[in-house]
């Protein structure tokens, strides 16, 4: 299973938000969505979900395409968004029943799902707490638990670790990396903090809307003649448009 990105554009009235993006994540890998604020991640986040209307290009999973099947690939992904969708008022457990239903799974089934995905995510013993008592890190932890009950193939992530201290950040990726090597997920990890990509990760890099880099953190260093990732990272989103690569 792979998802491809092919030639998308976007625009709000006239700021071009994406210019011919095309990339391919295949499957069971842990991806970055690098950029700094405004390089159109959040934008490409909202195409793949449907959030916003394709104006340009398509988007396929497994060949099919997200324009003419648009329902039955929406079940195939999970997301989850930079700012937080839970109710406070309600418990952990509530919030994922009710995500469950909508999904159309019997309510044995949700709590079957909801045991195995707190136990996860190393929430199990919070399921009746309300997510109001909770921190920014434990409900992140339940935003990934909703975001798998369906059992998609893809999770998405859109700056998950906004907000927290790095100690949290740093147990947030490290769950979600386990989910890729345990469940073979392809995740898509969007953020601008470099200490969160490992150099073999597989890398998408926008800067102003346009894709700078597909392939290797890695290969950002040889790019960019820097020592870390956060120097090339640096280096490449601050060149004058016309030198980037």
């Amino acid at each position: 299973m792979s998802i491809s990105v092919d030639s998308i554009s976007f625009r709000y009235g006239p700021r071009q938000a994406l210019q011919d993006i095309s990339f391919t994540l295949n499957r069971g890998g842990f991806h970055g969505l690098l950029g700094p604020n405004g390089a159109g991640k959040s934008t490409l986040f909202s195409l793949i979900t449907r959030l916003n209307a394709l104006q340009q290009g398509d988007i396929r999973i497994d060949d099919a395409s997200i324009r003419r099947q648009p329902a039955s690939l929406m079940r195939r992904i999970g997301v989850v968004f930079q700012q937080s969708t839970l109710d406070l008022d309600l418990t952990v457990a509530q919030n994922l029943l009710y995500h469950a239903s909508l999904h159309g799974i019997s309510s044995r089934d949700a709590r079957q799902r909801i045991d195995t995905e707190l136990q996860r995510m190393e929430m199990s013993d919070r399921a009746h707490d309300k997510v109001r008592a909770l921190n920014g890190g434990h409900r992140r932890r339940v935003e990934i638990a909703r975001a798998l009950l369906h059992r998609p193939e893809i999770l998405l992530l859109d700056e998950p670790t906004v907000g927290l201290d790095p100690q949290t950040r740093r147990s947030l990726n490290h769950h979600v990396r386990k989910l890729c090597e345990e469940e073979n997920l392809t995740v898509l990890w969007a953020t601008h903090l470099m200490e969160e990509i490992n150099e073999d990760d597989s890398i998408i890099l926008l800067h102003k809307g346009c894709l700078l880099v597909d392939d290797r953190a890695a290969t950002l260093l040889s790019l960019s003649g820097q020592n870390t990732i956060s120097d090339a990272f640096h280096h490449l989103t601050t060149l004058p448009q016309q030198e980037s690569v």
